[in-house]
Order: structure tokens, then C-alpha cells, then sequence
């Protein structure tokens, strides 16, 4: 059986394996602290603002792979859930 290669919405639609799942939350509570540093840039030094850049960059960035990340056989799983309720699915298009 070939392997299709997955493309970017496949990726994010399909199941995320747990490990993943956390990595996404960890990284979004990340980006979301460097958010708040850098939304009151008055009240702090600079270099907390643009320590608050780099987090809200390394949170984006850590929540977008880990919602590219997909469990092993989780596209066959879901072509095989599309035609049990009729639909189609990615090995007949």
C-alpha cells in the first residue's frame, strides 16, 4: 500500500497524538505570557518587552508544529470512518 503524503490541512485536522496536544498548550500559555509583556511596554524595562517577542514568537511557533503533528495511521483511520458513513475519502478521489 502507498503512503500519500499528507498536506498542511490534513495535518491539522487529523487526531494530534498526546504529547502534542501538550506541547500545543504549553506553548500557547507561553506565547500568551510574552503577550502580556509586550502589551504594556510603559510599565516594564525593555528588556522584558523584548524578552515578551521572543516568547510570543517561540509560543506561535511551538503551537503551530505540535498542531502539524498526526498519530501514525491516523489518515487510513480517517478514510476509513468517511466511508463507513459514506463519504469520501482520500483513497477514491
Amino acid at each position: 500500500m502507498e503512503t500519500k503524503k499528507l498536506s498542511l490541512l490534513d495535518r491539522v485536522t487529523l487526531r494530534t497524538p498526546r504529547f502534542f496536544r501538550k506541547v500545543r498548550i504549553v506553548s500557547a500559555a507561553v506565547g500568551a505570557v510574552g503577550a502580556v509583556l509586550v502589551a504594556s511596554p510603559n510599565l516594564l524595562p525593555a528588556g522584558l518587552v523584548d524578552l515578551g517577542g521572543y516568547l510570543v514568537l517561540a509560543g506561535s511557533i511551538g503551537a503551530a508544529v505540535a498542531s502539524a503533528a498526526v498519530e501514525p495511521g491516523a489518515q487510513e483511520l480517517a478514510a476509513r470512518e468517511r466511508r463507513e458513513q459514506g463519504g469520501s475519502s482520500a483513497e477514491t478521489l
